[in-house]
């Protein structure tokens, strides 16, 4: 299967109207505040550090930027032809690859795999904000990268999220600037149960070896000035079977 053109248009829609420029949307924070934090969390479950990493979802490149520089070879993937754009116009140094691909696509998922052999998965924010019926393509598509030897970090926003993010919705001044785009282009995200996602990942043969809370950081602010931060949680996946290193 691959997914609905009114999802891949949303996409689109959305990518070529942001400005260029990290910050620029409202889930693009500093790798200082994400990607960092996140693979600090990773590093103990990686089997091999030396096998490719794949940022699935990548949008601008923000995370794959700074990735780059902590693993030999990153590519940051995204269904958006713009988002991929905008990434590679970002990377002028080329510390990445960058790659449109459709992640409900088995055959362009496994053609990737067979390119890249084993890979360790990125995956920040995506089945969260994916159509239902996409959220197991999704899950299948981190299995099929990993193969044997990968592992998986996965941040998603919990479902605590869209209290959250519908009070910032109905604020009387209205959304935050960086809010808006995202319902203007039908964009929904905080879509899943928490209890969900295990199940997701259980069916596409993936193991949970580690899990915990922490907020995702966003580039708004309340107006008293300080930094809008949405629940979230992490999982570090393996193929199932596998077991920590």
């Amino acid at each position: 299967m691959s997914v609905t053109n009114r999802y891949r248009d949303a996409w689109e829609g959305f990518w070529r109207d942001a400005p260029e420029g990290e910050g620029s949307v409202i889930w693009d924070a500093g790798a200082a505040l994400t990607a960092e934090r996140h693979l600090a969390l990773f590093a103990p479950y990686l089997a091999d550090p030396d096998l490719p990493l794949v940022d699935l979802g990548c949008g601008n490149g923000t995370q794959t930027r700074f990735l780059a520089g902590r693993f030999a070879r990153v590519l940051g993937a995204d269904l958006s032809a713009a988002a991929v754009e905008l990434a590679r116009r970002a990377d002028p140094g080329e510390r990445a690859a960058y790659l449109r691909l459709d992640a409900t696509d088995p055959a362009a998922v496994r053609a990737l795999h067979r390119r890249l052999g084993d890979a360790n998965v990125y995956l920040r924010g995506v089945i969260h904000q994916s159509d239902p019926a996409d959220r197991a393509p999704v899950a299948e598509a981190v299995a099929t990268l990993l193969g044997t030897h990968g592992r998986a970090f996965l941040v998603e926003l919990s479902e605590a999220a869209k209290g959250v993010l519908g009070a910032l919705a109905r604020d009387p001044a209205g959304p935050p600037p960086k809010l808006r785009p995202v319902f203007a282009h039908g964009l929904a995200p905080a879509g899943v149960a928490d209890a969900a996602f295990g199940e997701l990942l259980a069916a596409a043969g993936l193991a949970v070896l580690g899990s915990g809370e922490l907020p995702l950081a966003t580039t708004e602010f309340t107006s008293e000035g300080e930094r809008i931060e949405l629940p979230a949680h992490w999982m570090a996946v393996a193929p199932d079977g596998a077991r920590p290193s």
